[in-house]
């Protein structure tokens, strides 16, 4: 098993006023080459959103976006018609494919929305964008993993083109459980959210993140109540 272990502290940070983003991998004005992608996961934002605020209508394309509310109302619109308000228990993907538009902003005039945006490359290039929003806090379940995004669209929570599975946990603390990668070939990323966990010998605390791969399993011990996210993705980028 190798694994990597990239702690809270040394993600890049930005800071407009109105927004507030830590980026775990090279984005936008922050570049690190030893941290550009953990196989397919390419961006990994956690982003603080003031009130009133948000990001106007711009383009992606050929991108898997998830985002991941833990805080407030984020508001989204784009040009496929789409309007709504994804809120802490939902998860919302966007496959950009050949072309889309978007804005999100923050829905509320003087709270703070917090949210995680994940940008995962697919295995299809230029497919028809598309749009999905699922709740996911009605399938929640302690202590254990609950599966939120697969490459499945019949599995339960929302669906992408990419050989990728999330779980989202929460451990009370001192309970143990062994989470198995869902295909060879794959690597686990495990961001805390909340709380404090380890994982072989290394302690994770909030905001830290562990990417585990050429391993078929690996345990997860809460050292406190604990809420995570795990990543499982295809390490081999796609040839496309």
């Amino acid at each position: 098993m190798k694994t990597i272990f990239h702690s809270a502290e040394s993600r890049g940070f930005a800071d407009h006023g109105w927004l507030k983003s830590y980026h775990s991998f090279s984005f936008a004005n922050y570049h690190n080459p030893e941290k550009i992608h953990f196989g397919v996961l390419r961006v990994l934002n956690d982003d603080s959103v003031e009130g009133g605020m948000g990001f106007g209508k711009h383009p992606h394309h050929n991108m898997e976006i998830i985002s991941i509310p833990l805080e407030g109302d984020l508001e989204h619109g784009d040009n496929m018609g789409n309007q709504g308000i994804i809120r802490k228990g939902d998860i919302q993907v966007m496959s950009a494919g050949s072309g889309i538009m978007h804005s999100e902003k923050n829905a509320h005039p003087n709270k703070r929305v917090k949210f995680l945006q994940i940008w995962i490359i697919p295995n299809q290039q230029n497919v028809p964008p598309r749009y999905d929003q699922k709740s996911i806090v009605k399938n929640a379940v302690k202590n254990d993993f609950q599966q939120i995004l697969s490459p499945n669209p019949n599995d339960v929570g929302v669906w992408i083109y990419q050989d990728a599975w999330f779980h989202l946990a929460k451990f009370d603390k001192d309970f143990s459980k062994t989470y198995t990668l869902h295909q060879s070939g794959n690597g686990a990323y495990v961001f805390v959210i909340d709380g404090k966990i380890k994982i072989g010998d290394q302690t994770l605390t909030s905001r830290d993140a562990l990417g585990i791969w050429e391993t078929s399993e690996f345990n997860i011990q809460a050292l406190e109540n604990s809420e995570f996210l795990i990543m499982d993705v295809p390490m081999q980028l796609p040839r496309l």
